[in-house]
C-alpha cells in the first residue's frame, strides 16, 4: 500500500553524512528528516547495522524510514565501523566497542540544531539487539526502543545454541558475516581510499565462528549483551516484536514478565522480518504502530498507545503442513497482562505410544534416532527465500519415539511454552533429547506446532554442564518454545522425542540410548481459556513508503534438494539462496549475492556429519568491479570440533588477496 499522505510532512533525505567518533573513526549514516527541521526540531529514530545502507538494507530502508520521517522524525541508518562506509574495523559481535559507538552516535544525535534531543531505536535481529543492549547502557535522550526479533539472553535465543545443544546455524551464521563484511565501501562515497581500506578490512576480518566455538557454555562471553542480568537497567520505553515462525520469539514473553520499564509486545505468524512486509500474512499496519508509540515516548502526545495490551498475539490455526505459506489462517487476541489468567497449565501424562490426560500405567521406552531424523525441521530461523519452514512431520517419526492424544472433541488452543517433564537414563556421556509437538490431522498429515531441544549434560545448568552417567536416573524440564496455535477438533497432539535433529543441532559423537521412566515423565501445555469478553485487537492494513528503484538484472530465486546416496546411505541437503542482482537507480550501483550451504550426515554415524558453505558477493559500477569468494567448513570427531574458512577478493578478475583460517576446539559435555 502507499504511503498516507495524511498527516504528513514533506522530507529531504541526506544519502551519507559521517559522524565523527572521538577516536577519529567515521561512521557513516544515511539520513531521512522534515525539510524544515531546522526550523522545527523533532526527535530522531536510529538504526545502527553492519548490513550496509548503500545496498545491503536498501529494499526495507526505502519502505520504512521515509514514511517515519514524513511524520515528524530524523530517521538514521548507520552503518556500524568496519562496514559499509564506515571506517575501521569490525572485531565481533555485540562487543562492548560497538554499544560505545552507538552512545557517541546518540550524544551526536542530540547535538545537532534540527534534533530535539530525544532518540528512539529500531532495529530487527542485530538492530533489535543492540536497540536493547544500549538502553541497558541507559545514554541521556534515548526514551524509546522498537525491537524485533530479538534476546534478553545471547546464549539461550541466538544462533549459537539452543537448550545447550550447539546449532549448526553457528557456522551459518558465522559464514554469512564472513561473506558481508568482505565487501568494500563505495569508492563514490569514500573516494579513492576504498582499496586500500578494503584491504586492511579483508586482512584483519575475523572468523567469528572461531571465537564462538570456545564458548560452549553460559560463560561471561555470552552474559555480556544479555539484558537479562539486570532486567532493571531498561528504563526506556520498549515495544517488543517476535514471529512464531522466527527463532526469537521465546523472549518476548520473558521480557515482559521481567521488565520492569513501560512495555508492551506483538506476536505474529511471521519469519524473520519487518510486520508490515512479512510472510505469512496476515501483515499488520506496523509502521503506524511505531508511529503511535514514538509520539507517546519521544512527543509526548496522550495518544493511548501507553495504554495498549500488554501483548497482542495471533493464535495460528491448525492447517496442514507446508514447508511454505502465504497466510495462515487464524485470529489476533489481546492480554491485558502477562502472565496472563486466561492462561490456565494442562497435564498430559505419557503412556505406552500414548498421550492421556489420566495417570500413566508407567513402564519405560527408549530410543536412538537415525541421525537424519531432522529433515523436516526447516530453517533454524527462517529468513531468506523458499519453503524453508517445517514439513510434514511423518517423515520423522519413523525415527523417534511417539505418544499420541485421544481425538479432540473441542478445540483446544495453547498461547505460551509447553513443558516436558522427563526422568530419562542414558548408554553414554552426553545425549541431546528433542522433543516436537505435532498436530495430526484426519489424514495422518502432521504439522510442527512447536519444539524443544535440549543437550541432557545441561540438565542441571547451562554454565556447568556434566558428563552423564550411564544408568542413572536424572530429571528435566525440556521448555518447548512459545506459540499461539489452536488444535481443531477432530485433530490429535503427537509428541514425538528424538535423540538427533540434523541438521539444526550438531549430533553427539557417538550414538545415545535414552530411555524414558514414563509414569515420571509429563507434558504441562499453557491452554488459553478465551474469557467472556475477548475482543480482537484492531491492526490497521500495512502503510509504507514507495519501494526502492531498482533495475532486476537476475532475479532472486531458491533451491534446497536432499539426497540419498543408494550406496553408501550418506544423506546430503543442498541449499541455494540466490539473491539476485540488482542496480539502485540513484547512485547506480550493482549488487549481487549468492549463498550456498551443503549439509551431509550418514544415519549410523554422527561423526560423519559434515557442514560446507560458499558465499559469492558482487559489486560493480562502470569500469568498478569486484567480488568476494567465501567459503567455510565444519567437522568433528570425538574430542575436538574442526573449522575452515577462506576469502577470496578480486577486482573484475584479478585475485587480489586470499586469506585462510584454520581451528579445532575441545567439545566438552556436547
Amino acid at each position: 500500500m502507499a504511503m498516507d499522505e495524511q498527516a504528513t510532512v514533506e522530507i529531504v533525505e541526506w544519502p551519507n553524512v559521517f559522524i565523527p567518533l572521538s577516536d577519529g573513526t567515521r561512521l557513516a549514516a544515511r539520513i531521512w528528516l522534515p525539510k524544515d527541521a531546522h526550523e522545527r526540531p523533532v526527535p530522531a529514530v536510529l538504526e545502527y547495522l553492519p548490513y550496509r545502507k548503500r545496498d545491503g538494507t536498501v529494499h526495507r530502508d526505502a519502505l520504512t524510514h521515509p514514511y517515519l520521517a514524513a511524520r515528524g522524525y530524523a530517521c538514521l541508518r548507520v552503518d556500524m565501523r568496519g562496514n559499509g562506509d564506515s571506517d575501521g574495523i569490525m572485531e565481533g559481535e555485540y562487543l562492548p566497542t560497538e554499544q560505545d559507538d552507538a552512545l557517541e552516535v546518540i550524544a551526536w544525535i542530540r547535538q545537532q540544531p534540527w534534533s530535539t534531543g530525544r532518540v528512539g531505536m529500531i532495529g530487527i535481529s542485530w538492530g533489535g539487539f543492540n536497540g536493547l543492549q544500549v538502553a541497558y547502557r541507559q545514554p541521556q535522550g534515548l526514551d524509546a526502543v522498537i525491537s524485533l526479533c530479538s534476546t534478553d539472553d545471547r546464549y539461550a535465543d541466538d544462533i549459537h545454541y539452543k537448550g545447550g545443544c550447539l546449532l549448526a546455524e553457528q557456522l551459518g551464521w558465522s559464514s554469512t558475516m564472513l561473506a558481508y563484511s568482505s565487501r568494500p565501501a563505495d569508492p563514490a562515497i569514500v573516494g579513492d581510499g576504498w582499496r586500500a581500506q578494503w584491504l586492511e578490512r579483508l586482512e584483519k576480518e575475523p572468523h567469528l565462528a572461531e571465537v564462538w566455538m570456545d564458548h560452549l557454555t553460559r560463560d561471561a562471553f555470552w552474559k555480556h549483551g544479555s539484558i537479562c542480568e539486570d532486567y532493571g537497567r531498561i528504563q526506556a520505553a520498549v515495544m517488543l516484536v517476535g514471529a512464531w515462525a522466527d527463532s526469537y520469539h521465546d523472549p518476548v514473553p520473558r521480557m515482559l514478565r521481567h521488565l520492569t520499564c513501560p512495555r508492551q509486545a506483538i506476536l505474529g505468524p511471521w519469519v524473520h522480518k519487518y510486520p508490515h512486509f512479512a510472510v505469512p500474512g496476515p501483515r499488520i499496519g506496523f509502521l503506524q504502530e511505531a508511529v503511535r508509540f514514538y509520539d507517546r515516548y519521544l512527543k509526548d502526545q496522550d495518544n493511548g498507545a501507553d495504554r495498549a495490551p500488554a501483548l497482542r498475539a495471533y493464535l495460528m490455526d491448525g492447517v496442514p503442513p507446508a514447508t511454505m505459506y502465504t497466510h495462515r489462517p487464524g485470529r489476533w487476541v489481546a492480554e491485558p497482562d502477562w502472565p496472563s489468567p486466561s492462561i490456565r497449565q494442562q497435564a498430559w501424562q505419557l503412556g505406552p505410544h500414548q498421550l492421556t490426560r489420566r495417570p500413566s500405567p508407567g513402564g519405560s521406552a527408549s530410543i536412538c534416532s537415525p541421525q537424519t531424523v531432522g529433515q523436516a525441521a526447516g530453517e533454524y530461523c527462517p529468513i531468506w527465500l523458499g519453503p524453508e519452514l517445517p514439513g510434514d512431520q511423518r517423515i520423522e517419526d519413523g525415527g523417534s519415539l511417539l505418544f499420541d492424544g485421544p481425538v479432540l472433541a473441542d478445540e483446544l488452543a495453547i498461547l505460551g511454552g509447553p513443558v516436558l517433564e522427563v526422568a530419562f537414563t542414558v548408554d553414554r556421556p552426553q545425549a541431546n533429547l528433542v522433543v516436537r509437538l505435532c498436530d495430526v490431522g484426519p489424514s495422518g498429515a502432521s504439522a510442527r506446532a512447536t519444539y524443544g531441544v535440549l543437550n541432557l549434560c545441561h540438565h542441571a545448568s547451562h554454565e556447568q554442564p556434566e558428563e552423564l552417567l550411564p544408568g542413572q536416573i536424572y530429571r528435566a524440564r525440556i521448555e518447548l518454545d512459545e506459540v499461539g496455535y489452536r488444535f481443531p477438533a477432530g485433530h490429535r497432539l503427537r509428541l514425538a522425542v528424538s535423540t538427533a535433529y540434523w541438521p539444526l543441532i550438531w549430533p553427539s559423537p557417538e550414538p545415545a540410548t535414552v530411555t524414558l521412566r514414563l509414569e515420571d515423565c509429563c507434558l504441562v501445555l499453557p491452554v488459553r481459556e478465551a474469557p467472556a469478553d475477548d475482543p480482537a485487537p484492531a491492526f490497521e492494513e500495512p502503510e509504507m513508503a514507495p519501494p526502492l528503484q531498482e533495475i532486476v538484472h537476475r532475479p532472486a530465486s531458491n533451491r534446497r534438494i536432499t539426497t540419498i546416496d543408494a550406496a553408501t546411505g550418506m544423506q546430503r541437503l543442498e541449499i541455494e539462496d540466490d539473491f539476485g542482482l540488482f542496480e539502485i537507480v540513484e547512485h547506480g550501483l550493482l549488487t549481487g549475492s549468492v549463498a550456498r550451504e551443503w549439509y551431509e550426515i550418514h544415519p549410523d554415524d554422527p561423526l560423519s556429519a559434515h557442514m560446507r558453505t560458499h558465499w559469492t558477493e558482487t559489486s560493480a559500477r562502470g569500469d568498478w568491479s569486484v567480488r568476494t569468494e567465501t567459503f567455510a567448513t565444519m567437522r568433528a570427531d570425538r574430542s575436538r570440533f574442526h573449522l575452515t574458512a577462506r576469502i577470496e577478493a578480486y577486482e573484475g578478475e584479478v585475485l587480489v588477496f586470499e586469506k585462510e583460517f584454520a581451528s579445532s576446539h575441545p567439545r566438552v559435555c556436547v
